[in-house]
């Protein structure tokens, strides 16, 4: 059952969007194409330091077993 408290957080919460929404459609292109970029290289990134760890972890698997 919602209450006012309840209310007033998905009513704070709405407004939060509507804002988010409106301060995001001011953005220049380049600036949108340039964090696009730049997410695509964090993921990259995080990509290999996964594999990475991946590699140690087997490599210290390995050691141990022979």
């Amino acid at each position: 059952m919602f209450t006012r408290k309840h209310a007033l957080r998905f009513s704070l919460g709405s407004v939060a969007l509507v804002v988010a929404g409106a301060a995001n459609a001011a953005v220049d292109a380049a600036i949108t194409t340039a964090i696009t970029t730049m997410a695509t290289d964090a993921a990259t990134v995080a990509s290999a330091v996964l594999v990475a760890i991946i590699g140690v972890v087997a490599i210290k698997f390995i050691r141990k077993g022979l």
